[in-house]
């Protein structure tokens, strides 16, 4: 999907002041507390213009010069010799990096931050190396689509794709990994056509070893390997929104029958990544070709059928609820093209989630940032390009109070991402050659 590159995001990003570095005796445990508890006390200030005086003004900046001081503390014990005090530093990151938006003070240390990140990944143990791709993955987020997060792109991605690879490594390592490799190649690099190639080409190498076998039987899957598989899909499918339309073919008529027979996994939560994945492709291919339909299309809709109906007493009440939920749905769009519409509302705005190329989108945003996606879609420039939002918003309690109706907003936000439909398509056919 198109998004602004190379550096125009970088004076117009919402961010906070760069303070004086400090030195602190705290904890780890302490430095994360105060972070956070830094970030909630001014948090309404950047969300909402009240009348204040000067003193409350001093008070905020105190209060974000003093978070500043830890982060960078958090920083510096990147590189402390303690596994357990590096592992801290990484959570504070985490939790600091997706509940604010640090464009200002992370433009100033990302060539820091990366290099410190890139140690953990190769030198630390499986914990350390999943934590540190998760707060890559958050950095890339944090500095958007500029020359910033591709030149962090670039640095990391080798080490990322060793580990990747790596059948020795930790999988809970290789499953962050893959997730970084995914969402900061979708920020950083997608209009360099060779970068989202190899990604894409990294990723199936990934998963596909789930795929039946010449007799069309599945393997046994190995302890853990369903959830690198899935995150490696997952991962996949958010790269594949932005593939050129000649190169979409490809993917659809090699990966299509192969993920119909993966619908007979025996994990839960890869047959639901596959069910998900299918739809998007489907949905890819109707996008590009109205006529598009899926190649022995009865089979497929059995299939979904069974598994939308699954009262199987051996599998856990919960997992054939999810089940059943989720592949009511692609069943739906499969025969119908009907979706279910979500909302997502966060202050006074709302997104809605009308399609399954921007379910995939949300969630992979979602599955990095967790609780903190509604604040970075009210702030965070580059998800609200991503979404259509426009600019952040300011308000004032005169205008929040007057809020359009529901109906509107949707109408808003369907037309806004109907535009950046039309727009990814043109960027599709003139990247076209460049495949």
């Amino acid at each position: 999907m198109p998004r602004s590159k190379k550096g125009k995001r970088g004076s117009g990003k919402p961010g906070v002041k760069n303070g004086v570095k400090g030195e602190s005796g705290a904890s780890d445990d302490e430095l994360t507390s105060d972070i956070l508890s830094h970030y909630s006390s001014a948090s309404e200030a950047t969300s909402v213009l009240d009348e204040g005086t000067g003193g409350e003004q001093v008070d905020e900046q105190t209060a974000q010069e003093e978070t500043e001081d830890k982060l960078k503390q958090c920083i510096d014990n990147l590189m402390d010799k303690s596994a357990k005090t590096r592992l801290a530093a990484l959570e504070s990151l985490r939790q600091a990096f997706s509940s604010r938006v640090l464009y200002d003070f992370l433009t100033e240390r990302r060539l820091t931050v990366s290099d410190s990140l890139e140690r953990s990944l190769k030198k630390g143990g499986g914990e350390e190396q999943a934590a540190a791709a998760t707060v890559f993955a958050l950095l890339c987020i944090q500095l958007g689509g500029g020359d910033e997060a591709e030149e962090g792109f670039k640095m990391l991605r080798p080490i990322l794709t060793t580990i990747l690879i790596d059948n020795t490594a930790s999988i809970a390592a290789r499953q962050s990994c893959a997730r970084a490799l995914g969402m900061c190649c979708y920020v950083s690099s997608a209009e360099d056509g060779e970068d989202l190639i190899k990604s894409l080409a990294l990723l199936e190498s990934a998963f596909m070893s789930s795929y039946p076998n010449r007799e069309g039987v599945l393997p046994t899957p190995k302890p853990g390997s369903p959830g690198l598989h899935s995150a490696a899909l997952q991962a996949w499918s958010l790269l594949v929104t932005i593939c050129p339309a000649s190169k979409l073919s490809v993917l659809l008529d090699l990966h299509l029958p192969k993920l119909q027979a993966c619908l007979q996994s025996s994990d839960v939560n890869y047959r639901i990544a596959v069910g998900e994945t299918i739809a998007l492709l489907v949905e890819l291919g109707r996008d590009i070709n109205e006529e598009f339909d899926v190649e022995d299309s009865e089979t497929l809709c059995e299939c979904l059928k069974s598994l939308a109906t699954d009262g199987n007493k051996h599998r856990a009440k919960n997992d054939r609820r999810k089940q059943r939920s989720i592949f009511r749905e692609v069943l739906h769009y499969i025969e119908n093209e009907d979706f279910t519409d979500e909302r997502i509302q966060f202050g006074v705005e709302s997104v809605y989630i009308d399609s399954w190329t921007r379910r995939r989108i949300y969630d992979a945003f979602k599955e990095i940032l967790e609780s903190g996606v509604r604040y970075h879609l009210q702030f965070n420039p580059l998800l609200r390009d991503i979404f259509g939002l426009g600019p952040p918003l300011i308000l004032d309690t005169a205008v929040k109070s007057n809020k359009i109706s529901r109906f509107e907003k949707h109408l808003f936000n369907s037309a806004a991402f109907k535009a950046r439909t039309k727009q990814r398509n043109k960027v599709r056919d003139k990247r076209a050659d460049v495949m």
